[in-house]
C-alpha cells in the first residue's frame, strides 16, 4: 500500500509542477513570508519552488516560524479563482511570546489587551481581589524581544477589609474566530453580573467576578486558555464555554476538577431516542472530502453542526456533489443570517444560483431566544428592556454586524440560572459547616450541591421559562424552520418541557415526502422454481413406485430357486433404501414457500435423515454382496473350501452395521450441532424502476455450526465406502456363483452410484448459493442413481422368470425333478471337483512309484550284467551245469499292475520272460510296496 501510495504522488506531482509552470491566469502569485518566517509550499521541492512563478487555485500555503517565535494573524491562506489570497487584509507576524507566568497573579488578576497570546504589543493590567492590595506596578507592556517591561506585581492581604467575600466564573468567550458569539454575549454576561452583585437579596455575602478568555472558538486555543484557568489563581467554581467545539472540550476536561458544565451531548439524546448516527465526518477547513465521504456512505439525514462561514463552503461541496435533492434532507443550526448562503464569500467558488439550489428544503432547529411575552422574571426586565440596556452597553453597535446578538439572552439568563443556584446552595452548605468560599477541585460535596440546585432551578428569564433537565440541560421552546422558495417558513414548535410538538403542517418537499433515512431495502427470498419442483417430484414419485413394484415381486417370488440364489432380502433392503432415497427429493423441495419460518428445521431433518437411511440400505445392501463374493472367491483354495458356505444371518449384520454407523453418527451431529436455518445475503440490486429502493436477494439454507466439520466426516466415510465398492466390483466382475447370482449387475450399480455420488457432493457444495441448480443437480443425482439400480438389479429376474417360465419354488421343483437343492449342479460339480483332486493325488503317487522302480530295474541289469561276465569266466574252470545263472521271474502282465502303470510296461519287456512261479517271494513285497 505505501509503494502505491508512492507511486500515485509520485505520478501526481509532475502534473502539478506543470500545470503550476503553464498558467498564466487563474492562479495567484507567490507572496513573500512573513519577517523572521517562512512558507511551507506543499508538494513542491526547493528546486521547484524558486522555479515557480503562479500557484494554482485552491492551492494553499502555510507560515511558519524559526525559532521560539510564533505566527500572529493567518496561518493559512488560499489561492481564489480572482487570483488573490484569503485574509490579505490580516497581516502575519512572527513574534516571540513573553513569558505566561506573568499572566497569573496570586489573589488578584491580570487581563490582556487584546486577548489571546502574550506577543509583541499586548499588555497585562493587573488588579487584586477584594480584601488585598497590590503591591508594584499595575501595568506591563510585552516587548520585541519577548520580555515584560515591568516585574510582576503582588497582591497583598489587606487587613482592614470587611467587605463580601469573591467567587470566581471562569468563561471561554469566542470573541473572534468562526463564530464570535462573545461580542455580544460577554456583555449581557457582565450585565447580569451587576445586577447579581446588586441584588441584597441573591448571595449578599458574596460577589460574583468573571475571568473570561478568548477562545478565537478553536478547541486548540481553548486547551491552553482552560489550563490556565484551571491552574492560576483563584479557583473557579463553574466554568462556562462558548462555541460548540469549545463546549465538548471544556465538558470533558472538567469532569476531573469536579465543575459544573452545562453541556447537551446530541449523540447520547439520539441515541435515546432510538436513532442511530451512521457515520461521522469532520473537517478543519476543506471540507470537500467529508462531503465526498457522506455521499459514499449514502448518507440522507445529514445534520451539519458548523458555523455559517463553514456553511457556505459545505453546501458549495454538497452541490458538486449532488447531495441534494429528493433523497436527501439537511438539519442546520437556527442562528444563522437569513440570506448566509446568498452572502458572495471569496472561499467558495459557487455561484448564488448553485447555493439557492443545494441549500433548498434543509431545516433549521434552534432555541427561542427572546420570550414573545411582556413578563418580568426573576430579573425585573423585560425582554424587550434587556435588549435596550444590552445595546447600550453595545454602544450602538449594529446588532447583526455583532457575534451572538441572538443568543444573548440565553448567556445573561445562564448568569442568573448560576447565580440562583448558588444562593440555594448557602443554606445547605452552612447546615453542613461548609461555606461556598471553601469550594475547591477536590471536593465532590459541594459540587454536588450546585448540581443539584441547578437541577431544580425554575423561572421566567428573557429568554422564556429557564428550567434544566436532569443531565442539566436547558429546557426550552424548539423553533423548527424550513427554507422553502428561498426563504425560513416556521413549521413548528417544540416544547421540551412538557415534550409536546406543534406542527403546522406547512412543510413542502421536493419528492413526494419527507426522504427516507436510508435506501430502502426490500428483502426478497429466493424459492425454488415449482415447475422444476413440480417436474422432479413426478420422476422422483415414479422411481418410488418402481421401487414399491420391484420389492413386492422380490416378495412374491421369494421362493423361487432363482430369486433365492440372488439373496432376496438383501435386495428387499435396497428396494426400501432406494425409495426412502426417492423420498428424500421431496423435503429437498420445500422451501419458506411451503412451511413457515419455525417449521424449517424439521424439513432439515428429514432431508438428513431420509438422505442418509436410504443410501446406507440401498448401497450397504450392494456393498454387502459384493464384498462377500470378493472375500470368498479372491482367497486360497483351503481358505475357499470353509468360506464357500454362505450364512445369510452374516450379510444382514453386515448391513445392519453399516446402518447402525449411520444412524449413530447422525444422532451425535443432531444432538451435539443440531441443524438449524440460516440465511444467505446476497448484494443488492436496483430494479428497474427509478425508486429510491433496493432488493436485497435472500436464501435460506439448512447448516449447523460446525456444518463443515460434519459433512466432511460423513462425506469421508461415504467417499471411502463407494471408493471401496468400486474396487471390490472390479476385482469380481469375472467370477460367477451361484450363491449369489446377480453380483456383476451389483456391481454395475455400484459403478454408477458412486461416479454420480463423487460428482454430485462437490458440485452441490459449490452451486448452494443457487437454488434451481442445486436442486436439479442433487435430486436428479438421487433420482438417476435409484432408476440405475432399481433396472439392473430387478428388471433382469423379471425378465428371466417371464422368458423362461421359472416360476416354481424350491419345493416344486424338487418333487417335480426327485431332487433336492443338495443334488443340483453345484453341489455335483463340487463333488466332481473333489474326486478329481484325490484322482490327481494317486496319480502323483503311482508317478512317484514308477520312478522308483525304474532305479531298482536299472540295478538289477546291471548287476545281472556283472554276473554274467563273472560266469563267462568261470565256465574254463567249471562244467556248464553248475555255471547255468539263476532265473528270475519279471510279471509283465499289464493286468497285474494298476492302471496308471499300463503305459510303462514296456519296461518290464526284457531278454525273456520268467515265470510268475518262478519269482522269489522275497521281491514280490518290494515290487508292489
Amino acid at each position: 500500500m505505501e509503494q502505491l501510495l508512492f507511486l500515485v504522488i509520485f505520478y501526481l506531482l509532475p502534473t502539478l509542477i506543470s500545470s503550476i509552470h503553464n498558467s498564466t491566469t487563474g492562479g495567484c502569485a507567490i507572496i513573500r513570508p512573513p519577517r523572521d518566517g517562512g512558507i511551507r509550499y506543499r508538494g513542491l521541492t526547493q528546486e521547484q519552488i524558486r522555479s515557480v512563478q503562479i500557484l494554482p487555485v485552491d492551492y494553499e500555503i502555510e507560515y511558519i516560524c524559526r525559532g521560539s517565535r510564533i505566527i500572529v494573524g493567518p496561518k493559512v491562506r488560499k489561492c481564489l479563482p480572482d487570483g488573490t489570497w484569503t485574509d490579505m487584509n490580516h497581516l502575519s507576524r512572527c513574534l516571540l511570546v513573553c513569558p505566561r507566568s506573568w499572566m497569573s497573579l496570586e489573589n488578584g488578576r491580570a487581563t490582556l489587551q487584546p486577548s489571546g497570546q502574550p506577543v509583541e504589543g499586548t499588555v497585562l493590567h493587573y488588579s487584586c481581589h477584594a480584601g488585598f492590595l497590590l503591591e508594584g506596578f499595575n501595568i506591563s507592556h510585552c516587548t520585541k524581544l519577548g520580555k515584560w517591561d515591568a516585574p510582576k506585581p503582588l497582591c497583598v492581604y489587606d487587613s482592614n477589609y470587611t467587605g463580601k467575600k469573591k467567587l470566581y466564573i471562569g468563561a471561554l468567550f469566542p470573541m473572534s474566530g468562526g463564530w464570535p458569539g462573545g461580542q455580544a454575549c460577554l456583555p449581557a454576561a457582565q450585565m447580569a453580573l451587576d445586577l447579581v452583585n446588586n441584588r441584597s437579596d441573591i448571595l449578599p455575602d458574596y460577589e460574583l467576578e468573571l475571568i473570561h478568555y478568548d477562545s478565537m472558538c478553536d478547541p486548540g486555543e481553548a486547551t491552553k486558555l482552560l489550563y490556565d484557568l484551571l491552574y492560576t489563581e483563584p479557583i473557579k467554581i463553574v466554568l462556562m464555554p462558548g462555541c460548540s467545539s469549545v463546549s465538548t472540550l471544556v465538558a470533558e476536561a472538567a469532569r476531573m476538577w469536579n465543575l459544573i458544565v452545562t453541556l447537551d451531548d446530541l449523540e447520547e439524546r439520539v441515541k435515546e431516542a432510538g436513532i442511530e448516527i451512521s457515520v461521522r465526518q469532520s473537517f478543519l477547513t476543506d471540507p470537500a472530502v467529508a462531503v465526498k465521504n457522506l455521499k459514499r456512505q449514502d448518507a440522507r439525514i445529514i445534520v451539519g453542526l458548523f458555523y455559517e462561514t463553514e456553511a457556505r463552503k459545505v453546501f458549495c461541496e454538497v452541490f458538486k456533489e449532488k447531495l441534494y435533492g429528493k433523497k436527501h434532507v439537511w438539519f442546520l443550526i437556527g442562528w444563522y443570517a437569513d440570506n448566509w448562503f446568498k452572502i458572495k464569500d471569496p472561499a467558495i467558488n459557487c455561484t448564488v444560483e448553485n447555493m439557492t439550489e443545494a441549500v433548498e428544503g434543509h431545516v433549521t432547529t434552534e432555541i427561542v431566544m427572546l420570550n414573545p411575552e411582556t413578563v418580568r422574571g426573576a430579573s425585573n426586565l423585560t425582554s424587550q428592556e434587556f435588549l435596550v440596556q444590552l445595546m447600550s452597553r453595545l454602544g450602538g453597535k449594529n446588532p447583526e454586524e455583532t457575534g451572538g446578538f441572538q443568543e444573548a439572552p440565553l448567556a445573561y439568563d445562564a448568569m442568573w440560572a448560576l447565580a440562583l443556584a448558588l444562593n440555594k446552595t448557602v443554606a445547605p452548605l452552612r447546615a453542613k459547616g461548609w461555606g461556598l468560599e471553601d469550594f475547591n477541585y477536590n471536593n465532590k460535596e459541594i459540587t454536588a450541591e450546585i448540581y443539584r440546585a441547578l437541577n431544580t432551578s425554575s423561572f421566567e428569564g428573557v429568554s422564556g421559562h429557564v428550567v434544566f433537565d436532569a443531565q442539566g440541560s436547558r429546557m426550552a421552546w424548539t423553533l423548527i424552520e424550513q427554507l422553502q422558495g428561498g426563504s425560513y417558513k416556521k413549521i413548528g414548535y417544540y416544547d421540551s418541557t412538557k415534550g409536546n410538538l406543534s406542527w403546522y403542517g406547512n412543510d413542502k418537499w421536493i419528492g413526494l415526502g419527507p426522504p427516507a433515512d436510508q435506501t430502502k431495502v426490500i428483502k426478497e427470498f429466493r424459492y425454488l422454481s415449482q415447475k422444476l419442483f413440480v417436474s422432479v417430484s413426478v420422476f422422483a414419485g415414479l422411481g418410488i413406485v418402481l421401487g414399491l413394484v420391484c420389492l413386492s415381486f422380490n416378495i412374491y417370488n421369494s421362493s423361487v430357486r432363482y430369486i433365492q440364489n440372488s439373496q432376496p432380502y438383501l435386495n428387499n433392503m435396497t428396494a426400501v433404501g432406494c425409495v426412502l432415497a426417492l423420498a428424500a427429493v421431496f423435503p429437498l423441495g420445500i422451501d419458506g414457500l411451503h412451511v413457515h419460518r419455525s417449521q424449517f428445521p424439521v424439513v432439515c431433518q428429514f432431508r438428513l435423515w431420509l438422505l442418509g437411511l436410504g443410501f446406507s440400505l440401498a448401497y450397504g445392501s450392494m456393498f454387502t454382496k459384493i464384498w462377500w463374493v470378493h472375500t470368498v472367491f479372491t482367497k486360497k483354495d483351503e481358505k475357499k473350501e470353509k468360506r464357500k458356505h454362505l450364512e445369510p444371518w452374516k450379510l444382514y449384520v453386515t448391513v445392519a452395521v453399516l446402518l447402525a454407523i449411520d444412524v449413530i453418527s447422525l444422532l451425535i451431529w443432531q444432538i451435539m450441532d443440531p441443524l438449524h436455518i440460516t440465511v444467505e445475503k446476497f448484494t443488492k440490486e436496483a430494479p428497474k424502476e427509478d425508486l429510491d429502493v433496493l432488493i436485497q436477494p435472500l436464501l435460506e439454507h439448512c447448516s449447523s455450526e460446525k456444518m463443515n466439520t460434519w459433512l466432511g466426516v460423513v462425506y469421508g466415510y461415504k467417499g471411502l465406502l463407494l471408493l471401496l465398492g468400486i474396487f471390490l466390483a472390479y476385482e469380481t466382475k469375472s467370477i460367477s456363483t451361484e450363491k449369489i447370482n446377480d453380483h456383476r449387475a451389483v456391481g454395475m450399480a455400484i459403478y454408477n452410484v458412486s461416479v454420480l455420488c463423487m460428482i454430485t457432493a462437490p458440485v452441490t457444495m459449490i452451486l448452494s448459493s443457487q437454488q434451481d441448480a442445486s436442486f436439479a443437480f442433487a435430486s436428479l443425482a438421487i433420482i438417476f442413481s435409484v432408476y440405475i439400480t432399481l433396472v439392473v438389479l430387478f428388471v433382469p429376474k423379471i425378465r428371466r422368470l417371464i422368458t423362461r417360465g421359472e416360476w416354481q419354488s424350491e419345493t416344486q421343483d424338487t418333487l417335480k425333478t426327485g431332487s433336492s437343492t443338495n443334488n443340483n449342479d453345484e453341489e455335483k460339480s463340487r463333488q466332481l471337483e473333489r474326486e478329481n483332486r484325490e484322482l490327481q493325488k494317486i496319480i502323483q503317487e503311482k508317478e512317484e512309484r514308477v520312478t522308483e522302480l525304474r532305479s531298482q530295474l536299472a540295478e538289477r541289469q546291471a548287476l545281472r550284467r556283472r554276473t554274467s561276465v563273472q560266469n563267462q569266466n568261470q565256465n574254463h574252470s567249471v562244467p556248464s551245469s553248475q555255471a547255468e545263472p539263476p532265473s528270475y521271474s519279471i510279471p509283465t502282465d499289464k493286468q497285474s499292475l494298476p492302471p496308471s502303470f499300463s503305459n510303462s510296461s514296456n519296461l518290464y519287456q526284457g531278454e525273456g520272460k520268467l515265470s510268475r512261479n518262478n519269482c522269489h517271494n522275497s521281491r514280490l513285497p518290494l515290487l508292489y510296496k
